[in-house]
């Protein structure tokens, strides 16, 4: 039979933390400021096009 192991994924060889890190706060502001344009182009367009 196959064997099953726990794998510990935060002490794991080849995992690059600060790479992970630097993605999520990517992500982060991507979604902050993707919000602000979405909010500032839909009142823009409810001033201009109504």
């Amino acid at each position: 039979m196959a064997e099953h192991h726990e794998y510990a994924y935060t002490t794991a060889d080849g995992n690059d933390y600060a790479a992970h890190e630097q993605t999520y706060e990517g992500f982060i502001k991507l979604v902050k400021y993707g919000t602000v344009a979405v909010i500032v182009l839909v009142s823009l367009m409810g001033i201009f096009l109504t």
